[in-house]
């Protein structure tokens, strides 16, 4: 007998594959969404080792990840401002925060997630001799022996702002001015005062911090007393996504917090 195949026999098959045509579509277009979903967040210069390491221990609790972008935060003020697909910005002064909120580009006023310090460095073999109160350094410069000394731009770096604070607060900041080496970030102060020729720097106290510091240079604390706080507050950028959203409040769960004191930094409400 000949084959027939007609309409009436081939629905169930036709039903049958477009389900299967829409279930496949359907995993094409939401597995790619969802491996996108890596945001960008802006981060202050002194988080680089800290955040780091709480972006691993993010990724090892939700299997989320992030991409860590470190630099200036006067600079990502102005570029979070233009338009910089940045999702989550941690700044380093809540004032660039707060104002970012005003301008009505984020989701809320955020919040204070650490208060920074300071720190005087000087590389191994420097004629620097560190403390507290710098006097070593206030004796080498009558000795001529300061030729160059880092901090981060004072124009657009917190920590920058609040090193020239420390100076001018013990008289050191004329002394010093013509003998300043200007990072764009804290970071890049760091790699100055230590790798660059210079006899030192202050720094922000969480980077010292690393363990690969102690090998190339030493530190010492400088009294929080001689400048203005470095409150650190972080904001959700407008449309940040969910990724975005978890790693915000990861940030204030104890894991994250306990890294950050680790790094030195004191938590809100501590100071």
């Amino acid at each position: 007998p000949q084959d027939i195949t007609t309409e009436a026999t081939m629905k169930p098959f036709l039903h049958i594959s477009r389900r299967l045509l829409l279930v496949g579509l359907t995993l094409c277009l939401s597995a790619p969404a969802a491996a996108q979903d890596v945001p960008n967040i802006a981060a202050a210069a002194d988080l680089r080792v800290a955040l780091t390491d709480v972006a691993a221990a993010f990724k090892r609790d939700t299997g989320q990840e992030v991409k860590l972008t470190f630099g200036s935060s006067g600079t990502f003020f102005q570029q979070i401002q233009q338009g910089a697909p940045f999702q989550l910005f941690l700044s380093a002064d809540e004032q660039y925060a707060t104002d970012l909120a005003r301008a009505g580009k984020t989701v809320n006023a955020g919040t204070l997630y650490a208060i920074g310090r300071l720190a005087v460095v000087a590389p191994k073999g420097s004629p620097l001799t560190l403390d507290s109160n710098l006097t070593g350094l206030r004796n080498a410069l009558a000795r001529g022996q300061i030729t160059r000394f880092a901090i981060a731009n004072p124009e657009h770096a917190p920590y920058g702002a609040r090193a020239r604070e420390a100076l001018q607060h013990v008289k050191l900041w004329q002394p010093l001015a013509s003998k300043l080496v200007l990072g764009e970030n804290v970071s890049q102060a760091l790699q100055f005062a230590i790798a660059g020729g210079a006899q030192g720097g202050i720094v922000s106290y969480a980077l010292v911090l690393d363990p690969a510091f102690a090998a190339r240079a030493s530190y010492k604390l400088l009294p929080a007393t001689w400048h203005k706080p470095l409150r650190q507050r972080m904001v959700l950028i407008k449309g940040a996504s969910p990724t975005a959203q978890r790693f915000y409040s990861y940030v204030q769960q104890p894991a994250a917090r306990r890294i950050l004191v680790r790094y030195g930094f004191a938590l809100p409400g501590e100071r």
